[in-house]
Parts: C-alpha cells; structure tokens; sequence
C-alpha cells in the first residue's frame, strides 16, 4: 500500500485524537464516584432493611401495647363493675360477699400485672421507635451523600462527554483527508492492536511496541520509497517516518 508522506503524518494525528478518546472513556469509566456511589447504596440498602426490620418491631409492639392496654381496661372495668354490686348492698350473703370481695383483690393482682405488661411493652416501643428514629436518620444521611456523589458524578459526565464530542468532531475531519484505504487498515489494526494502529518511528524504535528495529528491518524501511506504507515487523502495527526516525 501506497500514500503520501503527508497522509501518513496525518495519520499520526488520528492515532493521538483515538487515544484521546480511549482516555477519556477510560476517566469516565474510572471516576472515584462510582465506587464511592456503589459503596454507599451498598450501605444505604443495609440501613434501609435494618430501618424495616424497625419498623415492624414497633408496629408489632404498638399492637402488642394497645392489646395489653385493652386488657387491662377489661379487668379494671370488671372490678369497678364488682366494687358497684359490694357498694350497693345488694350482695347480702355473707358467702357471696366472701367470694365478690375475692375476685375484686383477684381483679387488682391481675390488673396490677397486666399494668407491669403495660410498662414492659412501653418500654419496648420507645426503644424500637429510638432505632426508628436514629435509622431514618442514618438512611436520610446516606442518600444526601449519594446525591452529592452522584452530582458530582453527573458533573464529571457532562465535561468529559463535552470533551469526547469535541475530539470526535476533530477527528472526523482529520480522518476524511486521510486516504479511504489507509484509514481502513488503520483502524482495522487499531482494533486489534489494542487501540493503536499507527505509530511513529523514533529513534530507529516502534513507538507502538517500543522495540528497536533490527538492522535488516531498518535497512529495508530506508530502501523504501517515501510514500510506502512500512509495518513494524514485531507489532505490525502502520510505522510513519519522521525526520526523527534515525534512518
């Protein structure tokens, strides 16, 4: 393959303008957000489970409570029922007045128990509402830092992709005045050659592989006429002379 000096160099511009890109990519994919996003959903996800399983411990006292509650008004409305009957008189049986007198006492243990209940259960609410209240806190925390990180992020996005679109406009005009089939082998090249299809020589070295030619290669390159296509022998990669190529 044949192309002029001029085109070859031009070349040269397109590799550093792909390169560029590779870069950028590269610092887009690489952001420290990401990794300061996924670890803190990471641990906004354990809070938020940590945070239901709170929840559910209070609304299951908040029952346990109003049940405890509702027994203890059944009881004490009992009692006040029985201390009505013993106040009135109507009990005259010395046998049933025994036995009236012995479930009110009975009535006040048992309300006096299911008062400690009571107690327990509020005691248990307050602590399971305190964790609530410090896990909601914990949650709303996290996401406030993730929404920093991700601004940040979104931030970083919009200048490198404005940078991206930019380089890549450039390098679409570079390209169209490189030779169709130059640039065909190029980037077929670039793509196996991990990004780099064209390199200049340097130094009688492949700037691409960054070995030094044999003597034999570089004799060959200098027998070359000017608009030769050469190859790296090593790499393969497309090698563009310079004046600087120590031929």
């Amino acid at each position: 393959m044949n192309a002029a000096p001029a085109d070859q160099i031009r070349l040269l511009d397109v590799q550093a303008l792909d390169v560029r890109l590779q870069q950028l990519a590269h610092k887009r994919k690489s952001l420290p957000e990401h990794a300061e996003i996924e670890s803190l959903t990471k641990d906004l996800t354990q809070l938020r489970d940590l945070l239901v399983a709170a929840q559910t411990e209070e609304s299951d006292t908040a029952r346990e409570q109003t049940k405890a509650e509702q027994d203890v008004d059944q009881v004490r409305q009992r009692a006040a029922r029985d201390q009505q009957r013993l106040d009135s008189g109507a009990v005259t049986s010395p046998k049933d007045l025994s036995n009236l007198q012995h479930e009110i006492a009975s009535l006040a243990k048992r309300q006096a128990d299911l008062e400690d209940v009571v107690l327990e259960v509020m005691e248990r609410r307050e602590s399971a509402q305190a964790r609530v209240a410090e896990l909601t806190e914990r949650v709303a925390s996290v996401q406030a830092k993730i929404d920093d990180a991700t601004g940040r992020r979104d931030a970083a996005f919009e200048e490198i992709d404005g940078e991206s679109a930019s380089v890549a406009k450039e390098r679409e005009v570079v390209a169209a005045s490189v030779p169709a089939d130059l640039l065909k082998l190029y980037d077929k090249l670039r793509e196996q050659q991990g990004g780099i299809g064209a390199a200049k020589l340097y130094a009688r070295t492949c700037q691409g592989c960054r070995q030094e030619l044999a003597i034999t290669e570089l004799n060959e390159i200098r027998q070359a006429a000017p608009d030769a296509v050469v190859r790296c022998e090593n790499c393969r990669r497309i090698l563009v002379r310079t004046s600087e190529s120590g031929l």
